[in-house]
């Protein structure tokens, strides 16, 4: 099968097209041919090795040799163990917690890492889901505890994280606030945001607006910054950013959480069935779609992480493989 490699930590240009062998299915497995996988901002950190965190359990070399962690396709043969699932079952999935691989014709993944994809979805549209909705959900709902009525900020909103994070949020009956760039505020503003702030031209943190909840997927602030925007009882929650921001929400948050009462919390991606197939139903219902802004052949896939990793992607970067994924 052909398979997007790197055998050492780089920039783009160490990631070669190679033909490897198909991998074996343990008992509690299924192989899936894979139709579509997303991009990640993951896989550029993994790339590159960086942050340093990033190299655990491989200090020298990578891990994983093949990235790409949210994939959907059809399941061509299934472990002796497997108990819900069919060969021919198309499905989705984040397999970043059982050893990646989707940037390749095929992958064995643990059955439970897998939703059965609605027939109405397309194999890109699923390979959109995944890690993007589940982070936007958990922050929201699970870390930032969203309620009807309250202000919130997105700050990176026009990215895979924030498209979904915007549309969950309006369904809670948020008002809800975008910061983005200037290409990204249209579609914002079409998406239902009520207000949007370009970066380029102003910077939210001048602007003295308080909120009930921020949800961060940049990090591009000090954690005295954020709590500067927040309400008191507010909660900020950091999806995204360096290790600088996180060290200080790690120290200082709970500082700032007794003595002014506002919560400075990080969310720790979680992978998460339940949460996928509560995505999954909104969709089914019309209330949450992905945003695809570019689509890409397995054989580009330097170019999809790279455009990614620009910062420009309106919604997500999806890789097709064979055939256009429909």
């Amino acid at each position: 099968m052909k398979a997007m490699v790197y055998d050492r930590y780089g920039m783009t240009d160490v990631l070669t097209l190679k033909e490897v062998k198909i991998p074996v299915i343990r008992d509690n497995e299924v192989l899936v041919k894979v139709h579509a996988v997303s991009v990640n901002s993951w896989d550029w950190d993994l790339l590159r090795g960086k942050p340093f965190l990033t190299r655990i359990g491989g200090l020298l070399k990578p891990k994983y040799k093949i990235l790409g962690a949210d994939i959907a396709g059809r399941v061509e043969a299934v472990g002796n163990g497997v108990k819900h699932l069919l060969p021919g079952d198309e499905v989705l999935g984040d397999i970043s917690w059982c050893g990646w691989g989707g940037y390749a014709e095929y992958v064995c993944v643990h059955e439970e890492a897998l939703s059965l994809k609605p027939p109405s979805m397309t194999f890109e549209q699923a390979a959109a889901f995944p890690q993007a909705a589940v982070l936007a959900l958990q922050g929201l709902r699970v870390k930032g505890q969203i309620q009807e009525g309250q202000t919130v900020l997105i700050n990176g909103a026009g990215g895979g994280v924030g498209t979904f994070a915007l549309q969950i949020a309006k369904l809670h009956g948020a008002e809800v606030t975008c910061v983005d760039s200037t290409e990204k505020l249209g579609m914002l503003k079409t998406m239902g945001a009520d207000h949007v702030i370009d970066y380029t031209q102003e910077d939210f943190v001048q602007k003295g607006i308080l909120y009930d909840l921020i949800l961060d997927v940049v990090g591009n602030r000090s954690i005295f910054n954020y709590k500067g925007l927040l309400k008191t009882k507010g909660t900020y929650v950091m999806i995204g950013g360096p290790m600088s921001l996180i060290s200080q929400i790690l120290f200082l948050g709970p500082i700032i959480s007794r003595m002014e009462n506002k919560n400075m919390k990080i969310l720790v991606h979680k992978p998460n069935k339940s949460d996928q197939n509560i995505l999954l139903d909104l969709f089914v219902q019309g209330t949450v779609q992905p945003v695809i802004d570019k689509s890409y052949p397995l054989s580009q896939v330097a170019d999809a992480i790279e455009y990614l990793s620009e910062g420009n992607a309106q919604g997500k970067v999806v890789i097709y493989l064979e055939q256009k994924a429909l």
